[in-house]
């Protein structure tokens, strides 16, 4: 089972943690299901960005993100090149250390359509 290394994050994890879990599972899954509460506003649908964090290891091995996740993470707060949506990233074999952004937009509730 791969390793995830949360680095800390003052409200969700002021300690940070380190979580294993099956590869296969929603990375964002993955974090609820180990206690952090990560906000996750569209349900995981692919249509926010509250999920967002940054990969600080193990970006490159994992999937590519498609064309919908760009679009959504094109709007979050803090972007960065290794930046997914951690409802889109499906864990493999691979260690990942991830970084949860202190700020999040939900853009299903504060940037919806008008």
């Amino acid at each position: 089972m791969p390793q995830i290394v949360v680095l800390p994050h003052i409200e969700l994890c002021p300690e940070g943690t380190v979580i294993e879990a099956p590869a296969g599972k929603s990375l964002c899954d993955a974090l609820l299901e180990n206690g952090v509460d990560i906000e996750h506003a569209c349900e995981k649908s692919c249509a926010c960005t509250t999920c967002h964090v940054v990969v600080r290891e193990g970006f490159n091995a994992l999937t590519p993100s498609e064309d919908d996740e760009d679009d959504m993470l094109d709007k979050a707060w803090g972007l960065e090149p290794n930046s997914r949506l951690s409802c889109q990233v499906i864990l493999n074999n691979t260690n990942l250390t991830i970084e949860i952004p202190r700020y999040t937009i939900n853009m299903a509730k504060e940037g919806g359509k008008k």
